[in-house]
């Protein structure tokens, strides 16, 4: 008995060490920061919290205070916060997980703090149903919170990263859910609030935790090129570094590699290999201006004497000096070409600007004559954004995916200036429209608007504006909102006003839709029910009943005797309607074997979500292939119980899968594959390159020959000596795709292979 005692006291103490060491850390980061030192206030927050999660673990087996304390460790070191904020992170969990109020909190450490944890509880708490998406819901609340103090934002933001960061004690599943809500939402709002630093590590992570395989593949091939690169680095710099000193200039130089996230991506947006990736490496000259007024005029001036070194492409320098991006970046980036015949991106900006560009706005946070830390002027851009995502969030509650859609339009934009008529500077995206602006300005400008006048000219409704346009809206008060709309705007406020305006004149269409349908069935002997709507819905392929109604009342459904038939159980189970059906494998060269509804597996009430999902040849008639991304073994996949408990497959990378892991995280599965080659599934790849006698033939040959695959479907065109077109095959698996392509890339003159998703 006493032995075990020993052993426990033991681990207390081992325990107890490593709390210390951890807060002993923070706190030393912080008195070494430029912060008014509040040591008292803080060493409190970190005793009271200890004491309330006393005794509690988290899943990887550590003390629960060791999360709080990390959490508060990133806002203090790698965001710049305060007393306040290192306080808040602390206390995040206490009202959540505790019986300690945020009354509590307010009495013992002051309203704001309590103001803070109260945002970061409203947060986390709640209970939503099944059918509602509680992340949606929680980013609704975040939302709302941050208009009462920023900081509840970034330290919520400092959690998810510190969450990610230990992510491997999660089962796969909830790994997938966790990492795609980060990369859905809390990376575009780290860039959103200029948290360049924290923003490149959640996508990282989150790459790392869907695609491990691809992650370990990126992250050996920048190993293996690092020496090259260095190489490279130390020659292009070393003249740049001459010239800055003789120029008198303070400096420091570093090298930025793209991460494997970002390169991932554009491997995959651009169908390139790792090889054929030209910026791997950009140059960032960081330096100390002699007159901080006088900075902006100083990165002109490295600019000027830099490109007297090397050659600068025309196209590619990108001033953000003079006008700073949203979240307040600040940097002057030209491309240069190198002497080993590479174009490299060079990154100028001053100390002060590198501070933002890590930290976003929480590097205004400022001590101003030992006044508590505060706001500042540069962060008009910010709350301008912020009353826009009030208004998103004013309007009738739209459906989860629409809301984390058009949230997300706001979070990815980059921007442009635009001017009013009268010479007023308005920040809007990239890529918005003249409908956009009108929106901008006010929903009845743009709910009227009937076209534009750009630099004088007149535009339509469509028309795509230019950073520096002047802008003019015409309206009519016989204009009304059109449904079409809603495929031409860009803009977050836009699309919603949009919507809400259409919904509001949708319900009484969809009003007349649902007496039709239940005249319809009253007429043949039928009882309307909530069963035989969504049995009609589904039959006409609609997932929603309102868009049913909606497609009834506008009369493109007309109800009639195959309906009837539906109803009693005659129509036999062809392939019409079902998207997901086309994508059921087949044996050999056969033809795809159809198989019903009543084939797939429904998941029961007590199903054990942590476990994976093998698919093996036998059972893989009971899944859903869904035609958004057309899933195949050896993809990285997921599985979705959908809302007839049937489970959908897609890949983990598929946009609709990616909407599913943010606002349905509780029926994300985790998906093996447990194939032997016997089944057939359909892959296409798109070819292009320059036409020459016999082509055809040799890539044939690769496919048939070599490979020893079946091709389904050639389609080839030819113009001016360059050919493009699509081939389908029958394959196995994913693996069998890559090879075909890799050996396809050996086809002299076949310049470009891609896979078509």
């Amino acid at each position: 008995m006493m032995d075990v005692e020993e052993k426990q006291l033991t681990q207390e103490e081992k325990d107890d060490q490593m709390i210390n060491a951890a807060f002993e850390h923070l706190l030393n980061d912080y008195i070494s920061s430029r912060h008014r030192k509040k040591v008292d206030i803080i060493t409190k927050a970190f005793n009271f919290a200890r004491q309330a999660h006393k005794g509690v673990r988290r899943l990887s087996g550590e003390p629960y205070i060791m999360h709080p304390i990390a959490v508060a460790q990133i806002a203090c070191s790698e965001v710049g916060l305060g007393s306040t904020s290192i306080c808040a992170a602390l206390l995040h969990d206490v009202v959540e997980d505790t019986d300690y109020t945020v009354e509590d909190i307010s009495n013992i450490f002051g309203a704001k703090i309590a103001q803070i944890v109260d945002g970061l509880t409203k947060i986390s708490g709640g209970i939503f149903g099944e059918q509602a998406s509680a992340q949606a819901e929680n980013f609704k609340k975040l939302l709302l919170t941050m208009s009462d103090d920023i900081r509840v934002i970034i330290i919520k933001i400092c959690d998810r990263l510190h969450n990610m960061r230990t992510l491997d004690s999660q089962p796969a599943n909830k790994q997938y859910k966790i990492a795609g809500e980060t990369l859905y939402i809390y990376a575009p709002l780290a860039n959103r609030l200029g948290l360049n630093k924290i923003k490149t590590e959640l996508e990282n992570l989150s790459f790392k935790f869907e695609h491990p395989d691809e992650y370990a593949n990126i992250e050996s091939k920048l190993q293996l090129s690092s020496e090259e690169r260095d190489t490279l680095f130390s020659q292009f710099t070393s003249p740049i570094e001459t010239a800055l000193q003789q120029m008198g200039i303070k400096y420091e130089i570093k090298e930025r590699v793209k991460t494997p996230y970002s390169i991932w991506n554009k491997m995959q947006n651009k169908h390139v290999s790792f090889e054929e990736i030209y910026d791997i490496l950009a140059v960032r000259i960081i330096f100390t201006p002699n007159n901080r007024e006088d900075e902006v005029n100083e990165c002109f001036k490295i600019y000027v004497a830099i490109s007297k070194i090397y050659k600068s492409h025309p196209d590619r320098l990108r001033d953000w000096l003079s006008q700073p991006k949203a979240n307040g970046y600040q940097a002057l980036h030209v491309t240069l070409m190198s002497k080993t015949g590479q174009w490299i991106e060079v990154q100028i900006r001053s100390d002060r600007m590198d501070e933002i560009a890590e930290q976003g706005f929480a590097a205004h946070w400022k001590y101003k004559d030992g006044i508590e830390e505060e706001y500042t002027e540069d962060e008009n851009e910010l709350n301008e954004w912020l009353r826009t995502i009030k208004e998103i969030l004013d309007d009738p509650q739209p459906d989860a995916m629409d809301f984390l859609d058009t949230i997300k339009l706001n979070l990815f934009a980059s921007e442009i200036f635009v001017f009013t008529p009268k010479g007023e500077i308005r920040t809007l995206p990239a890529g918005c429209t003249a409908l956009d602006f009108a929106f901008s300005i006010h929903t009845f400008l743009g709910s009227h608007c009937i076209g534009a006048k750009v630099n004088h000219k007149l535009v339509p409704l469509s028309y795509k504006l230019q950073s520096g346009d002047q802008v003019e809206i015409l309206t009519s008060k016989s204009q009304h909102v059109n449904a079409g709309w809603i495929n031409f705007v860009s803009t977050a406020k836009a699309k919603a006003k949009i919507q809400a305006i259409l919904r509001r004149d949708n319900r009484e269409t969809q009003r007349e839709g649902e007496d039709i349908l239940n005249e319809f069935l009253k007429k043949n002997g039928f009882e309307p029910t909530v069963a035989l709507t969504d049995k009609l819905a589904d039959f006409h392929e609609y997932t929603k009943r309102t868009e049913f109604f909606q497609a009834l009342g506008e009369k493109i459904v007309l109800l009639g005797e195959k309906d009837i038939d539906e109803l009693n159980g005659k129509n036999k189970d062809d392939n019409s309607n079902s998207g997901w059906r086309k994508f059921v494998p087949f044996v050999g060269k056969k033809k795809k074997e159809e198989h019903s509804r009543q084939d797939l597996f429904i998941v029961p009430e007590k199903f054990n979500r942590k476990k994976p999902v093998y698919i093996a040849e036998e059972n893989i008639k009971q899944f859903k292939f869904m035609g958004c991304c057309h899933p195949i073994p050896g993809d990285d996949a997921l599985g979705y119980i959908n809302n007839k408990n049937q489970i959908e497959i897609h890949k983990r990378a598929c946009p609709v899968a990616a909407k599913l892991k943010t606002s349905y995280g509780n029926r994300i599965l985790d998906i093996k594959w447990d194939m032997h080659r016997k089944l057939y599934f359909d892959a296409t790849i798109r070819i292009s390159g320059i036409d020459r006698l016999g082509m055809l033939n040799e890539i044939t040959q690769v496919i048939s020959s070599q490979m020893n695959v079946n091709i389904h479907k050639i389609l080839i065109t030819c113009e001016e000596g360059i050919f493009e077109g699509t081939i389908e095959m029958h394959v196995h698996d994913r693996e069998n795709v890559k090879a075909i392509m890799e050996n396809l890339k050996k086809v002299p003159d076949l310049k470009e292979i891609s896979e078509i998703m």
